[in-house]
């Protein structure tokens, strides 16, 4: 019995190991084509940061550019509810992520936390919405997070029920995934 249970804990750890290499990439990953301007529309995430701000979060404009170097920086501009005075404001974040030798992967070290960010273009047509997938390693644990892209505010059922079903497949649980609220602030042209 303790031998069959043993063998059984093995396997699942197995499949966590090889669930974190079986995210897939864009095929024929072209940087060049996810520059631009995106809508952060989705966004999945089993840390414990998003459970405690779930609550609150908006969409956000993310602008991606490429470096000289070749890699991409990615510039996230979103609502951040103040208490008391102040109120609402636009925060803007700046993060570089470094590509790796395959191409649509990425890997960002955050300077904030010390996390390590294992980012994947899990897939995307360029023009309408790009799929992203993160695994992160930091010290207290292992996360993952999904994120889902638009061109535009709205995106069809279709590729939301996608979003919603790779988060799935992530490992992620209806309460760990959220279709963003839509909102008018910070969306101003940040590019």
């Amino acid at each position: 019995m303790q031998a069959t249970l043993l063998s059984a804990l093995g396997l699942a750890l197995l499949g966590a190991l090889h669930a974190q290499d079986s995210i897939p990439i864009q095929p024929d990953f072209q940087q060049d084509k996810l520059t631009g301007r995106w809508y952060s529309i989705g966004l999945a995430s089993n840390s414990n940061w998003f459970k405690e701000k779930r609550h609150l979060m908006k969409m956000c404009t993310t602008i991606i550019s490429t470096t000289a170097d070749g890699n991409l920086e990615v510039t996230s501009t979103y609502p951040k509810y103040g208490h008391g005075r102040g109120g609402d404001q636009c925060v803007t974040r700046n993060s570089l992520y470094t590509k790796m030798e395959q191409p649509g992967r990425f890997s960002y070290t955050s300077p904030r936390w010390g996390s390590k960010h294992d980012i994947r273009v899990v897939e995307t047509n360029y023009e309408e919405y790009a799929l992203v997938a993160t695994q992160i390693s930091k010290s207290t644990g292992p996360s993952t997070m999904v994120l889902l892209y638009s061109r535009t505010k709205e995106l069809s059922p279709e590729r939301l029920e996608r979003f919603t079903q790779f988060s799935r497949e992530q490992g992620l649980t209806d309460d760990e995934i959220l279709i963003l609220p839509q909102t008018d602030k910070c969306m101003a042209d940040a590019a």
